[in-house]
């Protein structure tokens, strides 16, 4: 074969290998773009067969996929061959979610040295999410000699990235003094920063600190909102304050029945002082005060809570 031929064929080789590399990038962001809507079925459709091909990003999609059950039947196992199979390949996002399937044992046996192994590979490419996971791992003592240090460090470079999670832990960090001496100023502005972005368990904190005026001067009302937006979350601890609250008239208007309302949304959850308090409440109210609460609570779960109050 003459020269001049094999260059030409390798030149459109590399063309045609181009325009390949193009539509399959196409086809990941209209499957993305159909996922997004919540077209779950067609998602499925076009992110398999770009799986198949070793479409690294479309791998790990259709794991997320077969993990949360979306658009197919639940599936542990499937969800972790294509997350094994995308991270084998360095996909960032597909090595946390791998660590977690074996954190949590998902579809696999749980196993603390295989989830850190992916955390870290994660971590190592700035993953916020994998960070703040590696961090619970040192601060939990899941598969490592607990480690505050370690954790604070994983913690702040995921903090740093504006992760919600890790900026609440940061902040539980500084509130207990664990690691660093406590200081109730920086926890406040770490579990400010978390509640602002909707973090449930950062509201709940940011509303235990202005309920008892901890770094900062105490304030019912105050604890009231973050309570609130934290209940509403479905937070069972914020629930069942925001019901002492109402029953007390801390900070709000007495009214037994929205104090009956939020203790047994708590209660439900297993919350045993709530289910305490619910009790000793009930013998405060009239019949048709109960009848009331109750109609109101089967409306505020129909509503998933987020007009309740």
């Amino acid at each position: 074969m003459p020269l001049r031929h094999l260059i030409l064929v390798l030149y459109i080789g590399c063309l045609l290998s181009i325009g390949v590399t193009n539509a399959a990038h196409l086809n990941l962001n209209d499957a993305d773009m159909a996922y997004d809507k919540g077209e779950f079925m067609q998602a499925i459709d076009m992110y398999k067969p770009l799986a198949e091909q070793g479409n690294a990003a479309a791998q790990n999609n259709l794991g997320v996929m077969y993990d949360q059950g979306e658009g197919v039947i639940q599936n542990y196992q499937e969800a972790l061959k294509w997350f094994r199979l995308s991270a084998i390949q360095g996909d960032v996002e597909a090595q946390n979610n791998l660590g977690v399937m074996y954190d949590q044992g998902r579809g696999i046996t749980k196993d603390y040295q295989e989830a850190l192994k992916w955390y870290r590979l994660s971590a190592a490419q700035g993953n916020a999410t994998a960070q703040n996971n590696l961090g619970v791992m040192y601060a939990k003592s899941k598969g490592v000699v607990q480690d505050y240090q370690e954790a604070l460090k994983w913690y702040r470079l995921s903090a740093a990235q504006e992760n919600a999670e890790a900026q609440n832990n940061l902040g539980v960090m500084y509130d207990k003094g664990r690691g660093v001496i406590s200081d109730y100023q920086e926890a406040l502005k770490w579990y400010r920063l978390s509640a602002t972005q909707g973090n449930a368990t950062a509201q709940n904190n940011l509303g235990v600190k202005y309920d008892k005026g901890e770094g900062v001067t105490r304030s019912d009302r105050e604890a009231l909102r973050w309570f609130r937006l934290a209940a509403r979350q479905g937070v069972a601890w914020a629930q069942h304050t925001l019901g002492v609250m109402y029953q007390s008239g801390s900070g709000v208007e007495q009214n037994y029945i929205r104090a009956h309302i939020w203790l047994s949304l708590s209660a439900e959850s297993g919350y045993e002082d709530a289910r305490v308090g619910l009790d000793t409440l009930t013998k405060l109210m009239a019949p048709q005060q109960i009848k009331e609460a109750r109609k109101l609570a089967r409306e505020c779960r129909i509503q998933q809570l987020k007009k309740c109050d």
